[in-house]
């Protein structure tokens, strides 16, 4: 494998893999008692930089959204331009997942008539914190133009020309009847997920690798629908809606799952899939909440991908598995922030983390 052109892209991203955070570098984020205090943690690690970039601009929460958003968008354009030219259209069609995250939240702030700012570097909620990532196929001023428009319905129809308003055209007319995005946002995962499986129809032996993955993150998607549908008590039909096609857990299936009396019956109806999952009930019968559900999906998932990707480096996982790791380390990073914050006690905070490099 020694002429393989990803043997390149490998050698690029472990030289910058040192900069992930490890088990240890995360603990003090685990003890802190403010925000502030994770601020001055987070200086003491590869985040530096962006920090000392950002607090011209913010600083508490707003500044450490900025830094941990902007160190993912290096890390996705790093991958990116590590990628051999035949591997570059798949790995394009994989970011556009942060294309639907900011549009979901000009979305949502349209709906609500909330005021959404963009910065030089992201999108900037009502609160002045950062709620997007200028990563996917959008540019800067490409998302400025849609910030601007004055309705939900002008930023559908400028959204034709990147590709994304063709789906959420149709489901205007509903829109305007209950006021509801969900529909828009279903809409723009399920075209997201059918370009990314179709993107990874290539054939050089990396497809299998790449198609598993987007495969696991659906029926990850699919089971918490069930979940917070068997827990709200909606209707089997009100489930259907919201189910995304491409994963190794039919629709068919799905139906008879959801005959479930209770959460932890669905749960136990799950166990041919999700083995462990039901460790999670009596943390549900205690509390009520599928948040410990959530999170054991979530970290399961990504040991099990990380372990396949990893096996696979000289090819296209190698540069998934980095790619799911900088996004691990966001989402947990943002969620200690936020339970710090909350006053969520640090054992509880632990418990929570869903990089399997911080168990």
């Amino acid at each position: 494998m020694a002429g393989s052109p990803y043997a390149s892209s490998l050698g690029r991203l472990k030289a910058d893999g040192i900069s992930f955070l490890t088990k240890e570098s995360f603990a003090p984020f685990l003890s802190a008692t403010s925000v502030d205090e994770i601020a001055k943690q987070l200086a003491l690690t590869p985040y530096a930089f962006e920090l000392d970039q950002a607090r011209a601009a913010y600083s508490g929460l707003p500044l450490i959204e900025a830094a941990v958003n902007r160190t993912l968008v290096r890390r996705n354009r790093h991958a990116f331009d590590a990628t051999p030219f035949a591997g570059r259209l798949v790995i394009a069609a994989y970011l556009k997942r942060w294309d639907i995250e900011n549009i979901g939240a000009i979305l949502a702030s349209k709906a609500q008539s909330r005021p959404l700012t963009l910065s030089d570097t992201e999108l900037v909620s009502s609160r002045d914190i950062p709620a997007g990532l200028i990563a996917g196929t959008l540019s800067l001023d490409d998302l400025r133009n849609l910030v601007g428009q004055p309705t939900i319905d002008a930023v559908i129809t400028d959204l034709v020309r990147f590709g994304y308003g063709g789906p959420l055209l149709p489901l205007l007319e509903e829109f305007r009847r209950t006021r509801d995005i969900f529909p828009f946002l279903h809409a723009l995962r399920v075209q997201y997920y059918a370009g990314l499986l179709e993107a990874a129809r290539f054939f050089q032996g990396d497809e299998g690798i790449v198609r598993q993955l987007v495969r696991s993150e659906i029926d990850v998607d699919n089971v918490l629908v069930l979940l917070k549908g068997k827990d709200s008590d909606l209707p089997l039909e009100d489930v259907q809606v919201r189910w995304i096609e491409g994963g190794s857990i039919p629709a068919h299936e799905a139906t008879d799952l959801y005959a479930a009396r209770s959460v932890p019956e669905l749960v136990d109806r799950l166990s041919p899939h999700y083995p462990t999952l039901s460790e999670g009930n009596a943390a549900y019968s205690e509390a009520h909440s599928l948040a410990h559900y959530d999170v054991h999906l979530q970290r399961e998932r990504a040991a099990a991908e990380l372990r396949r990707l990893s096996s696979y480096p000289m090819s296209l996982g190698g540069i998934f598995a980095y790619l799911l790791i900088a996004e691990l380390e966001r989402s947990d990073l943002r969620r200690v922030t936020y339970g710090v914050l909350y006053g969520i006690p640090s054992e509880r905070l632990g418990r929570m983390l869903t990089n399997p490099r911080f168990a």
